[in-house]
């Protein structure tokens, strides 16, 4: 069996005006670099359309609503729960047809 390298990383990100250094596991990296661009570029969107009549702040969050949004669209479209249900009775049916 292969070895998986755990081996941590120190990285820098740059996330809209910053850069923030964090360590990350070495198979995480490629995330964390993807997900600091999602950040700015959402972060710069919502700067280029607010900055001036909303605070930092209120455009950070706007930055962070729309990013868990996103999440929780991805996260919907893999609920499995249907399916077990469907799969759960189907085989119910199947094993009480069998007996």
């Amino acid at each position: 069996m292969a070895e998986v390298n755990n081996e941590k990383l120190n990285i820098r990100l740059h996330v809209y005006d910053e850069e923030i250094q964090v360590t990350v596991k070495r198979p995480d990296e490629e995330y964390y670099r993807t997900a600091a661009k999602l950040i700015t570029d959402r972060y710069n969107a919502y700067a280029q359309a607010y900055k001036g009549k909303k605070s930092d702040h209120t455009i950070a969050l706007m930055t962070l609503i729309d990013v868990a949004l996103m999440y929780e669209r991805e996260r919907g479209k893999n609920d499995t729960a249907p399916y077990d249900d469907i799969l759960t009775k189907l085989t119910s049916e199947i094993e009480e047809a069998l007996k």
